[in-house]
C-alpha cells in the first residue's frame, strides 16, 4: 500500500510549487457551506487573516495578513480541527507542518479564477466506501513509518504509533467553469468536463504531531478526533479554499511547465518570504474556539 501510494504522488510531482502556511485561528465557522452563522463543527484556518463568518472576495483576501511564507498569496485554507481526547478533555493537535501543493500545474489552461471558492471531501463521510481516494488522494500514514494501511481503511488513522508526525493529504478538483467559478470538478482520466478549464492541482499535506499529544504513543484505535467526526475515524477530513493568489503570480505559476519546481515569485515579494505582519482573527467577540461550545452552537442551527 505504501508503494502504491508513494508511486501516486511521485507520479503528480513535476511542474509544482509549495507554500508552508502557520495555522493563526481554530473557529466554529464555514463561509462556504454556512456563511454568515457560528454554526460550524470546529476549523482551524490558514492563509489570509481577513476570513470572517462570511465568504469574502479575492480583492478582500488580499487586504488581510497572510499567515503562509508567499506574500503572493493571500488565499484562504481550513480543514477541521484534529483533537486529542482524554476522558472529557479536547486539546488540538497542532500540525507540525501544513503545506498547499499546486501540481500538474504545466497541464492546467488557466490560473485560478477571481472569487473562486472549492470543497475537497466529504464532511459527513463515515465510512472508506463514503472516500473517493482515487480522485481526492484522501489517506492518512504515519510519515516516517510504521506503515498499516494494508490492514485498516485508508481514511482512518494509523493503528501504529508513528515514529514521526501523522500525515494526511487531500486532492482540490482541478477543473473550473470560467463564465461560472461556483461550478468546479476533478478531471479524472477524461480530462474536464465540457465548459471547463483545466487549473494547477491543489493538494493538502498536514503532518500532525502526534508525538507531543501522546508521547508514551498508542496501540488500536487512536485517541485522536477529528471536529467533524468519531473518534479513531479520519473519515471526514475535508478542506476548504477561498483563491487569494495576486492575479501577476497566479499567471506566473503556470510557468511551471516542464520544471519539477518552481518557487512563485511576484509584485508582492519573493515566493519563500514569511510576512512581518502577524495573523490574527478579525472577529474575536464571535464564534467560539472551544469545542465543546462549538457543539452546543451547531444545535442553534
Amino acid at each position: 500500500m505504501y508503494a502504491a501510494s508513494f508511486v501516486l504522488l511521485a507520479g503528480t510531482a513535476f511542474a509544482l510549487t509549495d507554500i508552508q502556511h502557520k495555522p493563526f485561528m481554530r473557529k466554529n465557522i464555514d463561509p462556504i457551506v454556512s456563511p454568515g452563522r457560528y454554526v460550524s463543527h470546529m476549523h482551524s484556518f490558514y492563509g489570509s487573516d481577513i476570513i470572517t463568518k462570511d465568504l469574502p472576495t479575492t480583492e478582500e483576501l488580499q487586504k488581510g495578513c497572510p499567515s503562509g511564507e508567499n506574500p503572493n498569496d493571500l488565499s484562504i485554507y481550513w480543514a477541521p480541527t484534529l483533537y486529542y481526547v482524554n476522558g472529557d478533555t479536547y486539546t488540538e493537535i497542532y500540525p507540525a507542518t501544513f503545506k498547499t501543493y499546486y501540481e500538474k500545474i504545466d497541464r492546467a489552461e488557466i490560473p485560478f479564477p477571481p472569487n473562486l471558492s472549492m470543497v475537497a471531501g466529504n464532511a459527513s463521510a463515515k465510512s472508506q466506501n463514503d472516500i473517493d481516494e482515487s480522485l481526492n488522494a484522501i489517506t492518512w500514514w504515519c510519515d516516517a513509518g510504521p506503515e498499516d494501511r494494508s490492514t485498516r481503511p485508508r481514511a482512518t488513522f494509523p493503528r501504529v504509533t508513528c515514529t514521526a508526525h501523522m500525515q494526511v493529504i487531500l486532492r482540490f478538483p482541478d477543473c473550473v467553469n470560467p463564465a461560472d467559478v461556483s461550478k468546479y470538478a476533478y478531471a479524472g482520466s477524461r480530462g474536464c468536463p465540457s465548459g471547463m478549464k483545466r487549473i494547477p492541482s491543489l493538494r493538502f499535506s498536514v503532518r500532525y504531531d502526534t508525538r507531543k499529544a501522546i508521547p508514551g504513543g498508542w496501540k488500536g484505535v487512536p485517541p485522536f478526533k477529528l471536529a467533524c467526526g468519531e473518534m479513531g475515524d479520519g473519515y471526514c477530513f475535508h478542506g476548504d479554499f477561498v483563491n487569494g493568489w495576486y492575479e501577476d503570480a497566479a499567471k506566473n505559476m503556470l510557468k511551471a511547465k516542464g520544471q519539477t519546481f518552481m518557487r512563485i515569485d511576484g509584485a508582492h515579494g519573493s515566493g519563500k518570504q514569511w510576512s512581518s505582519c502577524k495573523a490574527k482573527d478579525r472577529d474575536p467577540s464571535n464564534g467560539t474556539s472551544d469545542y465543546k461550545k462549538s457543539v452546543e452552537m451547531m444545535g442553534h442551527a
